[in-house]
């Protein structure tokens, strides 16, 4: 889906986007221009930074960051992008049996304006955003 100026975009949405393998910067930016592309207008971006891998054990250091975006895509529709998007640039599985491992990309959804999910498939606000610094110290930067 592309984007124009007809089409509203007024929900606000906070995304994390985490890389710890291949060129980081740049899967970090390919993932950003596909957000453009089929999510929505991105109005901030944090700073990234780099930090340990957190629930798994790796040599490969994560770089992170978290994007505001404006989007017309409904909590449903913004996760199935975002999912594709991770599949467009090669992560194919999120994780094994609730392990996770060393991934191309990773694009979570933390807030989607003021609405509250809780189902198997989706939860908004993210779960366990609250215990992660690599997503609440560039969150904190941009909000």
């Amino acid at each position: 889906m592309t984007l124009n100026a007809n089409v509203q975009t007024n929900n606000k949405v906070y995304l994390s986007i985490g890389t710890n393998l291949g060129d980081r910067q740049t899967n970090i930016d390919k993932a950003l221009s596909l957000i453009r592309e089929r999510v929505g207008l991105i109005s901030a971006v944090s700073s990234v930074i780099e930090t340990e891998p957190v629930g798994f054990n790796s040599n490969n250091k994560f770089l992170n960051c978290v994007i505001c975006v404006y989007t017309a895509l409904t909590p449903l529709e913004l996760l199935h992008t975002t999912q594709d998007i991770e599949r467009t640039m090669g992560r194919l599985v999120k994780s094994r049996n609730g392990v996770y491992s060393d991934r191309i990309i990773d694009i979570d959804i933390l807030l989607y304006s003021d609405v509250r999910i809780d189902t198997p498939e989706l939860k908004i606000p993210h779960p366990r955003m609250q215990e992660r610094d690599f997503v609440l110290k560039p969150l904190k930067e941009i909000l």
